[in-house]
């Protein structure tokens, strides 16, 4: 598994990088969607700003993030589900997505992806939009979901959209593992954007420190997550 810490590529870097510039637009980025997120937040750091665009949104909700801060004493590991769920639906207020939202339930950290399968199936069809989590992108609940999603897909015949998180913080530009010929770009129009800003603001426990441990998401990380741009791998 890749390691995740430090602050990661520096922004600049990826915006130095003429290939994201240059990257084939999504077609259609106005079609409903299916989106499956490991972990609230997710979803918005990811493509909160196609969830806007979109003309319909449903989420799936695998987990409800109560490991973010395994030796927090600031909440129980109940009350930080509870806190995540919240700030969940103030996100996508934020964002004005009126989802419908599956939430499962499966433990952070330990996702059963086999469960999970036809969990995800039963609300896809044949070329519905699928949006979930890429399946290298280094952490194992992403890359479960990432799994997870790509058989039910299979299954049913919908349409998978891999969306990166970590991927920008561990890769680099032209880095090999990462499939940039898949990639498609979605051009956010500058209200979206700031709606999606707004949106990852209200997770306070992931972008502010919560007790003595440091934020999950700080600036570095935020500053990769918050462009005026998205990318899915498709």
């Amino acid at each position: 598994m890749i390691e995740i810490e430090g602050t990661g590529t520096d922004e600049s870097t990826w915006r130095a990088w003429p290939v994201l510039g240059a990257l084939p637009p999504l077609p259609n980025p106005e079609s409903p969607v299916v989106v499956v997120a490991p972990h609230p937040d997710d979803e918005v750091l990811g493509v909160g700003g196609l969830l806007r665009l979109a003309r319909g949104v449903r989420l799936i909700a695998v987990t409800d993030g109560e490991a973010s801060h395994p030796t927090t004493t600031v909440y129980t590991k109940p009350e930080l589900a509870a806190v995540r769920r919240q700030e969940t639906a103030a996100a996508l207020a934020a964002l004005g997505v009126a989802a419908r939202v599956d939430r499962i339930g499966m433990p952070d950290g330990n996702i059963d992806e086999d469960a999970l399968v036809p969990l995800i199936a039963r609300v896809l069809r044949p070329g519905a939009r699928c949006l979930a989590t890429w399946r290298g992108d280094g952490h194992p609940d992403h890359e479960a979901v990432g799994r997870a999603a790509a058989r039910a897909c299979a299954r049913t015949g919908a349409r998978l959209l891999e969306y990166p998180v970590w991927t920008w913080h561990w890769s680099t530009p032209g880095d090999e593992r990462v499939p940039w010929s898949s990639a498609l770009r979605v051009d956010l129009p500058p209200e979206v954007a700031a709606a999606k800003r707004a949106a990852v603001a209200e997770f306070a426990s992931q972008v502010n420190p919560l007790g003595p441990d440091p934020a999950i998401l700080p600036p570095p990380v935020l500053r990769r997550l918050t462009r005026d741009f998205e990318v899915v791998f498709g």
